[in-house]
Order: C-alpha cells, then sequence, then structure tokens
C-alpha cells in the first residue's frame, strides 16, 4: 500500500505538528519525545498500516546516506550551543570519557556479550560482539536533556556540563569505532596495529578540519549579504562542506562538523543568535525524520521473538550495570567527582539515535547477521530509554542532585551581532537579598557601558529610566559589552552569570594552550 505524493506531504506535515505538540506529553512520562516517532514510524511501517514500507537490508544505503546527514546536522548543532566557558571546567573529564569512556564501554560490553553467549553455545566470533558493542558505545544528548529540560531541573554541581560536554562529544568516537570493528570483522587479514596511528590520525585530522572550518565560517559570516537568508544557507553550507572535505581527507567527519560548531558557537560573527536557532530546528527536524524512518524500518513482532528479545534484555543488564558504570568509574577515578556524582553520570548514559543510525553501516557492509545486530540495538535503545529514562529523574532526587529552576520566556527583542558591533543583550534576575533591591537604576550604579533597557516585571515589561525602583523578582534586560555584562554578573548576579563569548583567537589561547 502506498501514498500519493500529496497525501504524504501531508502526512509529514501532520507528523511534525503532531511532534510540537506532544512535547508535553513526553515529559509527563520522563520519555524523550523522539521516541514516540520511532514508535509512529513502527505503527505505519510495512508491519504495521503498511502505509511506508521500508527494508533495512534493501534500503540500508540510503537510509545510512539519510541518517550519516541527520548526525552531521545534530552534531553540528550541539556544538554550536556549547559555550566553553561552561564546560571548561569539566574538560577534561568530558574528554576522557568521551574517548575512553567510549571504548571502554564497547571493550566491556562486547566482552559480556561473547561470553554469555559462547556459554549458551553460540559459534559467533568475538568480532561480530565488539562491533555490535561499537555501535552502543555513545549516548545521546538530546534524549537525556529532554528529560532533564522536560521536568524542569538542572543536575548539581559540575554534572550537567559534564553530561552536556560528554554526550554532545562522544558519537565521533563511536563511529570511529565502528568502523574500525567494520574492517576486522570484514577484512581477510584483519586489524593490523600499524593503524594506530591512522586512528590518531582520523582523530587529530577530524578536529583540526573542524577548527579551520570553524575559522572559515567565521570569515564568511563577517561579510555583508545584501539579503539576511543567505546566512542561513550559509550555515548548512559549512556543515555540508565541513563533512566532505574532511572526510574526503581520511579524517572523522563526525568529529569535524562537531568541533566546527563548538568553534563557530564561541566565536563573534553576523547573526550568530539566529544561526543558533535556525541549527536548533533543523537538528529537530533530522531527528524526526530520522527516528521516524528508522521506526519503519523494525518489524515490532522480530523485536519480541526469542532471537531479538533474550540477547537483548541480557546485553542491556550488562550495558546498564556492568559496561557503563565500569567506564565511568575508570574513568573518572582521578576525578574529584563523589561517588553519588558518579552513579548519576553511570545511569545517564541513555542511548539515542546514533547508535540505531551507526548500526545501518553492517547492513550496507553485508556483514553476516547484521539485520540480527541491527534488531537487537533498536530493542536496546528503546530498553535504555525507557528504563533509565524514566528513573533518572527519581534518581537524581534520591541522590540529592537535582536542582529545581525556573524556566523564563525570552526577552521580546533579539540583538543580532554585526560586523565591528560587540554588545550582547542579557537578562539578569534579581533575587532575594540582592543588594539592588528597593534601589533607583541611578542609585544601582552600574559599571558604564551596561545599559539597563528595560525590567520583566511579572507577566509583563517596564521601561527603564533612572527613577525606576528595582524589586525582588524583577529581571533586568541590560546591554553591553561582553566583558561588561561579565563584570555586572560577578558583582551584582553570581548566581545568573553571564557566559562570555569569546572570539577565536581569546578561545585558542585561553582555553586550549593553557
Amino acid at each position: 500500500m502506498g501514498l500519493s505524493f500529496g497525501v504524504f506531504v501531508a502526512f509529514i506535515g501532520v507528523l511534525l505538528l503532531a511532534g510540537v505538540l506532544a512535547n508535553k506529553l513526553s515529559s509527563r512520562f520522563n520519555m524523550p519525545i523522539l521516541l514516540l516517532f520511532l514508535a509512529v514510524g513502527m505503527v505505519v511501517g510495512g508491519h504495521g498500516l503498511d502505509l511506508v514500507e521500508l527494508d533495512p537490508e534493501k534500503h540500508a544505503g540510503p537510509i545510512n546516506s539519510l541518517g550519516t546527514l541527520a548526525m552531521c546536522f545534530i552534531l553540528f548543532s550541539g556544538g554550536l550551543g556549547t559555550c566553553f566557558r561552561t564546560i571548561r571546567p569539566v574538560l577534561v573529564s568530558g574528554v576522557v570519557l568521551a574517548t575512553c569512556g567510549v571504548f571502554l564501554t564497547a571493550l566491556f560490553l562486547g566482552v559480556c556479550g561473547y561470553l554469555i553467549f559462547r556459554g549458551f553455545g553460540s559459534d559467533i566470533p568475538w568480532t561480530w560482539w565488539m562491533l555490535m558493542a561499537a555501535l552502543l558505545s555513545s549516548t545521546d544528548a538530546a534524549a537525556m536533556f529532554a528529560i532533564l529540560r522536560g521536568n524542569g531541573v538542572n543536575l548539581a554541581g559540575k554534572l550537567q556540563p559534564l553530561l552536556e560536554l560528554e554526550s554532545g562529544s562522544n558519537d565521533p568516537m563511536a563511529a570511529l569505532l565502528t568502523l574500525v570493528m567494520l574492517q576486522m570483522v570484514t577484512a581477510a587479514n584483519g586489524f593490523s596495529f600499524w593503524q594506530i596511528p591512522l586512528l590518531f590520525y582520523k582523530i587529530l585530522g577530524g578536529a583540526v578540519a573542524g577548527l579551520l572550518m570553524g575559522c572559515v565560517g567565521k570569515w564568511f559570516f563577517s561579510r555583508r549579504f545584501e539579503y539576511e537568508g543567505l546566512y542561513y544557507v550559509l550555515g548548512v553550507s559549512m556543515v555540508l562542506i565541513c563533512f566532505g572535505i574532511a572526510e574526503l581527507l581520511q579524517t572523522n567527519g563526525f568529529l569535524a562538523v562537531y568541533v566546527c560548531g563548538v568553534a563557530m558557537g564561541n566565536m563573534k560573527y553576523n547573526f550568530r543568535g539566529g544561526l543558533e536557532k535556525f541549527n536548533e530546528g533543523i537538528a529537530w527536524l533530522m531527528q524526526v525524520i530520522l527516528f521516524t524512518t528508522l521506526g519503519v524500518l523494525v518489524n515490532p513482532m522480530e523485536l519480541l521473538g526469542p532471537k531479538v528479545l533474550i540477547p537483548g534484555v541480557l546485553l542491556s543488564l550488562c550495558m546498564m550495570f556492568i559496561a557503563r558504570p565500569g567506564a565511568v568509574f575508570i574513568s573518572l577515578s582521578r576525578s574529584n567527582f563523589s561517588l553519588k556524582e558518579k552513579i548519576l553520570v553511570s545511569w545517564a548514559g541513555l542511548r539515542g539515535a546514533a547508535p540505531i543510525v551507526l548500526a545501518t553501516f553492517p547492513l550496507v557492509a553485508g556483514i553476516e547477521n547484521s539485520k540480527s545486530m541491527f534488531n537487537m540495538v533498536f530493542f536496546i535503545v528503546i530498553g535504555s530509554v525507557l528504563v533509565q529514562g524514566m528513573t533518572l529523574m527519581p534518581l537524581a532526587r534520591r541522590l540529592n542532585l537535582a536542582r529545581a529552576f525556573s524556566p523564563k520566556s525570552r526577552a521580546p527583542v533579539e540583538m543580532e551581532t554585526v560586523d565591528g558591533v560587540n554588545y550582547d543583550l542579557h537578562e539578569f534576575e534579581v533575587c532575594k537579598g540582592s543588594d539592588l533591591v528597593g534601589k533607583s537604576l541611578a542609585e544601582a550604579k552600574l559599571p558604564p557601558g551596561a545599559l539597563v533597557t528595560m525590567i520583566r516585571r511579572g507577566k509583563g515589561f517596564i521601561p527603564a529610566c533612572g527613577s525606576t525602583r528595582i524589586e525582588e523578582g524583577d529581571d533586568l534586560v541590560i546591554m553591553g559589552a561582553p566583558d561588561k555584562l561579565h563584570a555586572v554578573s560577578q558583582q551584582y548576579f553570581p548566581d545568573c552569570a553571564y557566559q562570555e563569548k569569546q572570539e577565536l583567537p581569546g578561545f585558542l589561547e585561553k582555553s586550549i594552550f593553557k
């Protein structure tokens, strides 16, 4: 059964609208909204309503290409939203988790899978199990932070930036491990240790390529175009060019795209704020399309069959209670994170889109039992989101590591960065006990160069003038140069610290080489 083009287009529109409206439903059940799109794909697929029919083996190539493209925009958007000043205190721990942690997770899970099923008489080689473990070795930022935002919760201390950095940057490492294991499974001579330098080249080369493309992107965005919409077209082109050049140079394209996003997210250029919002929307669109398409590929009855259900449950338990905790505790052994924090990080390893996308690579390569591998990966991802996703916040509260926050609507005006102008617009909350309470704006004596443009009071805004009295709970919308806003935050708003985006030379000098 097929769909006419008009009905198909309308169906896509309804699907996207449902995604927007279903946001509240997903947060109510501690379940990432994208899991709902997996379910939708399974319902409309060939084993459900038969509206769209895809076969994992026949259509593996196009689906793999779609997944690769989607991952590029998802990673770039994650990089754009990464403030280096925020993650700098956990940079070492986050990078260790995103590299060594991914490797150790794959190692422990692969060994568990091989030993368990060897005990059941399975003759599947160890390389097959290591390949499947590599597919599952990365965590998913979208899945985890959808749960946090849906519950209106921040994690205590440095946990939030640590998990943000790890989940946003570990997909490239998982992709690299997957390609290495694919070569070991398919190559007649196996993997040669002489190829280890090539792995370092892929990692370092991808990072350098991404950083250079970030510089190129800044240069292009600093030019003036007649039509503002062209800046967003330029942003799409940067993602595609960055990944393409990195792959052409035989480096890690996923890492290059992520690093390019991080670099551009910490520099000043025209319409940076608009670019971040535009790419956030593109990332959501890609995830919706990707998850729905992946859902169409799966036969629900096969997921519940003994060939998938039994190994899926066993491997899920190994992942949750052996592989992920072991990797976290070893990776953070020399850090100053407490036992409770390490336990929460261990349980926060939700799987998401990346493992399912990577599971299409074995299908394309045509390795033996690749469809069973795809189904097991799919099953484990769903189990991870359901079990860990629904228990993550109760565990955080039980460990006293959850901190509530009050989400605020954005200011009604936004100021884009333009070439030659170095001013930002930021909103600061006047908390209880602040020295500003009861003072007029003239008496507050904010630093020269920091101008209060308006005040949010209750559900509305009032104009700011020298005689306006500041009340507890007010939000001051202040415009000024980044250094002035940072000084204001340090002196008057220590709990609402302004995160200054730095120019690339400062980013390199202060953040990497020191």
